[in-house]
């Protein structure tokens, strides 16, 4: 009976998966066949002829569209963004290893972007810095707009991670003669490293994709989403299928290369 009752869960579950699998990469893959109609093809189904027209036609000069800039922009504002994300949610980390006045409601106040509405906060900081006389810019306004959305996930994080740290190892190494400084780079952070990659993964594609905080506060120059969301009411050909298709390859292969990257640091201290 019993074995019959797992049995009946197990489909369940695996059909519920495999429609959560479809819901999620459906789309994806409609966009991915479309990026590929022929040079008379259209936005929709069926596919009139197969080719790499499209994609091409994203190198070339183009009468609506910023593709180059907006990627460029994206992908800096995604790395600066990951940059301060790590090192803050670190610092964080180590700070909040100790107790001292003031630490719950320092923690709080830091989470509390999270529950605020993004357009409010991205038209709250658009406002601020008109205000202040100053020009919104997607390296100004939008790195803080960012950094309100990547930071609260980083701390989090980096919260689970020295939860689990067990201060043995820093024990045994100043017992051995090391310094606060020697342990932590000798000791500390071989051991967080993999996952404070996953924490710049998160900044990183947190920022590359963010939409509603980016709309107020980007200024004059749009990033990618914002320039994709344009391009879909007045481009009228598959050229938009085509970035979408190149932008989401880029994604994964970030994803692919920082995996690899933990693989070979697991392996690495495995060794050692």
């Amino acid at each position: 009976m019993n074995t019959e009752k797992r049995s009946r869960e197990f489909y369940v579950l695996a059909i519920f998966f495999t429609l959560f699998v479809l819901f999620l990469y459906g789309p994806l893959s409609a966009i991915v066949i479309l990026s590929f109609q022929g040079p008379n093809g259209g936005l929709t189904f069926p596919l009139n002829g197969v080719s790499l027209r499209w994609f091409a036609n994203l190198f070339e000069q183009q009468a609506v569209g910023d593709f180059g800039g907006s990627f460029r922009r994206s992908f800096v504002l995604g790395v600066m963004v990951m940059v301060v994300t790590v090192v803050v949610s670190l610092l964080a980390g180590l700070a909040f290893r100790r107790k001292f006045r003031g630490a719950t409601a320092l923690f709080y106040l830091s989470v509390a972007s999270l529950v605020v509405p993004s357009i409010i906060i991205s038209l709250g900081i658009g406002v601020l810095f008109s205000q202040l006389g100053f020009q919104p810019a997607w390296y100004t306004s939008g790195f803080g707009a960012h950094l309100t959305w990547t930071l609260p996930f980083g701390v989090l994080i980096m919260f689970a991670i020295f939860n689990r740290f067990s201060p043995a190892y820093e024990e045994a190494a100043r017992d051995l003669g090391a310094t606060s400084w020697q342990t932590f780079r000798h000791v500390v952070l071989p051991m967080i490293a993999p996952p404070l990659i996953g924490v710049g993964l998160f900044g990183f594609t947190l920022s590359y994709d963010e939409f509603a905080r980016t709309l107020m506060t980007s200024g004059t120059y749009n990033t990618l989403p914002l320039e994709i969301y344009g391009m879909t009411t007045n481009v009228t050909t598959p050229v938009l299928y085509a970035l979408g298709t190149v932008t989401t390859l880029f994604s994964f292969l970030v994803i692919a290369g920082t995996l690899g990257l933990i693989m070979a640091m697991n392996r690495r201290r495995g060794r050692a």
